[in-house]
């Protein structure tokens, strides 16, 4: 077996010690592992270019995150807590069971990118969370502040792994029509997602009553 390939993973490693330009890092490092193969440049460009071409859909995703700083540098953040806060009725369980739901339907119809941590609970729904919990309890302190925006990580969570199963294309309705075709039961991928719905909604009055029950907990340990 050829080791000399490793070298660019060394490259990376000693690149993000020195904390140079990791785009740099990354693009030098192809370099590095294509020279220790016996790739010419030439080589090398072609590859990265086709990876490039084959992979463009991955720019979304590289862009999402420089917006999102970009906007939370500017008061997204504060913004948002502001807006919730100035609601009359918007509650800190019902902002998160509405969340639930609108995320479940999405995931079920394979819009799984709508939500997601990076993009939406970090800088909108825990914001929002913990705004619509200060309007009703006060200033809060950094520890129910953490436990907010775990429950916020979580009510996302659960709204796409219950919600996802029931989209027909998605990847493990098809691993399970796959496993059960293997053992010679044949299903149609349709019948699959429909034995999904009662699960899906099991999820959703669990965890709805979980925020609700967390509200109430945070409520009474005020009032002690």
């Amino acid at each position: 077996m050829n080791y000399w390939p490793l070298c660019g993973v060394a490259w990376v490693v000693a690149g993000f010690a020195l904390r140079l330009n990791p785009a740099l890092i990354v693009v030098s490092a192809g370099f590095v592992t294509g020279f220790a193969t016996g790739h010419s440049p030439m080589d090398v460009l072609i590859l990265l270019g086709d990876a490039f071409t084959k992979n463009r859909f991955l720019l979304l995703f590289l862009l999402t995150l420089p917006v999102i700083g970009l906007l939370e540098r500017h008061g997204l953040k504060q913004r948002a807590q502001t807006w919730i806060a100035g609601l009359k009725g918007a509650t800190f369980s019902r902002l998160l069971i509405a969340y639930l739901g609108l995320r479940q339907i999405g995931s079920m119809l394979g819009l799984t990118s709508l939500g997601g941590h990076p993009q939406t609970v970090r800088p909108l729904l825990a914001p929002m969370a913990e705004g619509a919990a200060e309007a009703r309890l006060g200033a809060l302190t950094d520890d129910e502040r953490e436990r907010i925006r775990a429950l916020c990580a979580a009510t996302d969570n659960v709204g796409l792994f219950f919600g996802e199963d029931i989209f027909i294309a998605f990847g493990a309705v098809l691993l399970i029509q796959g496993f059960f075709a293997d053992q010679g039961v044949k299903l149609e991928p349709m019948q699959i997602a429909l034995w999904g719905l009662p699960t899906a909604i099991c999820a959703f009055l669990i965890h709805g009553w979980r925020v609700r029950r967390f509200e109430r907990l945070l409520g009474a340990e005020r009032n002690r």
